[in-house]
């Protein structure tokens, strides 16, 4: 059994994959909305995990459409919240942080955060940076530094839990040590994460940072 403690002044989440799985429900909503918009849907699902919305539709409709097709499908996300569910070990994890100051980094808007956190019982911190809240999404930085700002922490001290390959490099640029876990991604995928592992789980709070215990723990090469 490894065990491994990462010092932090605070933690930096992502939340869908990584304390919500959401993926029944955005799949779903994803193929509808690419059968209506003549758009191969298991590549934009290749692409569009861990990134907002808009910026993912960027790639595949032309700048005029970008915003309409965005509405649209963030409306069919909103519609419900079936499959909604916490990830193994977020719950337990969120409930105790022991004083240790955290926050969510989102590519989802407000109201979906609201609803899949809400559906899937994880709660809320006093900081949320969503899309909305930032000039660029996911792999740019901006997420995250504007999360450590609001904390009144230094970036580069904060460990960061991300599911996806554009929020791995994310928390990267933003100079945190970065702990992936494998919930929607191959370790492959994420190998520019400092750490690698299953799920949160083996993830615990003590005072000034995260615990992480488990067998034969990935450090990212």
């Amino acid at each position: 059994m490894s065990v491994l403690t990462l010092p932090c002044p605070a933690v930096l989440f992502d939340v869908d994959g990584t304390l919500v799985d959401s993926t029944p429900l955005v799949e779903r909503a994803a193929r509808r909305w690419a059968r209506e918009y003549g758009v191969d849907a298991d590549a934009y699902l290749s692409v569009a995990h861990g990134r907002r919305t808009s910026d993912a539709i960027a790639g595949f409709l032309p700048p005029e459409r970008v915003r309409e097709a965005t509405e649209r499908l963030d409306a069919l996300e909103a519609a419900g919240v079936d499959g909604v569910s916490a990830l193994p070990g977020a719950r337990a994890l969120l409930a105790a942080m022991n004083g240790l100051p955290w926050a969510m980094v989102t590519s989802m808007d407000p109201a979906q955060l609201r609803a899949r956190t809400e559906a899937a019982g994880v709660p809320l911190p006093p900081v949320v940076v969503t899309a909305s809240d930032v000039p660029a999404g996911k792999p740019d930085p901006a997420g995250y530094l504007l999360a450590a700002r609001r904390l009144g922490v230094d970036p580069r001290e904060c460990v960061v839990v991300e599911d996806a390959p554009a929020g791995v490099r994310a928390g990267r640029a933003a100079g945190a040590t970065v702990v992936a876990v494998t919930t929607s991604h191959d370790a492959a995928e994420l190998a520019g994460a400092d750490l690698i592992l299953p799920g949160l789980a083996p993830v615990s709070a003590v005072p000034g940072g995260l615990r992480i215990e488990v067998p034969g723990l990935h450090r990212a090469p």
